[in-house]
């Protein structure tokens, strides 16, 4: 018969009950989340919280929820995302980094956003403190979102002048033919998701009017050609749908005063079977160039449903069957 293990005890300070009624959710709700997921076992009283279970999975319970409690210092309601994303990543030990693990707040004029995982922590001290970022990995994990919440953020504290969203004219496996309408509505249907994401940051009305004044240009790919973009927030999004020489042509438009995020997933391709990606390429030929880093997003960086993240690691198994050089 297996040995029981000493339950492990702890405290929670400061003794906060709207903190603590937080982390523990309606009706336990995220306790029981946390013993679901890692098959242990959590009682507390008050602000002192014991934990039966593994040695190692009793650990990392401790560590979400000392971690879990800290986050309600700024807002006491935790959501079952929060609590999900929390148990994909344990907090760093003490004596470590803290710099690395710090948290970074962007404020917006309509919402505030921060990094709820440490890469995403990671990929906003990146764009931070480069010119070019490259955010790779699986759909989900806030890349986009979290670019245009920098360039946002950059705008409106006059540390750029415009902002300029690009995405290749690509889809998903599907041939869309004959788009009518202004140039515009034709690219429209490609850049929602970059819409979607300024109207939750600055609002309907403004972004409205910052695209009537150019402040914020929207643009296909193919028509950055020949510019020069100066004190600009560039974002490519989709980049897993460039080719090696529209990846190129597009990072040689950045100017004086600019940065640039690509954003990209390079196993979600929609090129035509045998040509190869500009993001894939971009990777190895620019891997040692100072100024520009690589953050690589892992399917357990997922935000979004807790199913999305298992369909992503599915896949991902996959395409290394059918690809062995992935």
């Amino acid at each position: 018969m297996k040995a029981q293990q000493k339950p492990v005890t702890f405290t929670l300070l400061p003794p906060d009950n709207e903190r603590l009624a937080g982390l523990c959710g309606e009706l336990n709700s995220n306790i029981r989340q946390i013993e679901s997921q890692l098959d242990v076992s959590i009682a507390h009283r008050g602000n002192v919280f014991s934990i039966s279970g593994g040695a190692e999975a009793a650990e990392h319970a401790e560590n979400v929820l000392r971690g879990l409690y800290a986050d309600t210092e700024d807002h006491a309601y935790l959501s079952a995302e929060d609590v999900h994303m929390a148990l994909q990543h344990v907090p760093a030990a003490p004596g470590g980094n803290e710099d690395e693990g710090a948290e970074i707040t962007i404020r917006t004029r309509k919402t505030m956003v921060r990094g709820r995982n440490p890469r995403q922590r990671e990929y906003l001290r990146h764009i931070m403190r480069n010119d070019v970022t490259f955010g790779i990995g699986p759909a989900g994990t806030g890349k986009t979102y979290l670019a245009v919440a920098c360039a946002t953020h950059a705008l409106e504290n006059d540390e750029v002048s415009r902002i300029v969203l690009v995405r290749p004219a690509v889809e998903a496996g599907e041939r869309l033919g004959f788009l009518p309408g202004d140039l515009g509505q034709k690219v429209d249907p490609y850049l929602r998701p970059l819409y979607d994401a300024l109207y939750e940051m600055m609002g309907f009305e403004r972004v409205a009017k910052l695209l009537d004044r150019g402040i914020i240009e929207l643009a296909p790919l193919a028509f950055m050609r020949g510019r020069t973009l100066n004190d600009a927030f560039i974002i490519l999004d989709e980049a897993q749908n460039t080719t090696a020489d529209q990846m190129k042509m597009f990072l040689t438009r950045i100017g004086f005063g600019s940065t640039t995020v690509i954003t990209g997933d390079i196993t979600q391709t929609d090129l035509p079977r045998g040509q190869r990606s500009g993001l894939k390429h971009a990777l190895e030929v620019l891997a040692d160039i100072a100024g520009i880093s690589f953050v690589h997003f892992k399917p357990q960086d997922v935000v979004r449903h807790p199913l999305v993240q298992k369909i992503v690691e599915a896949y991902a198994v996959a395409d290394r069957h059918e690809d062995p050089d992935q």
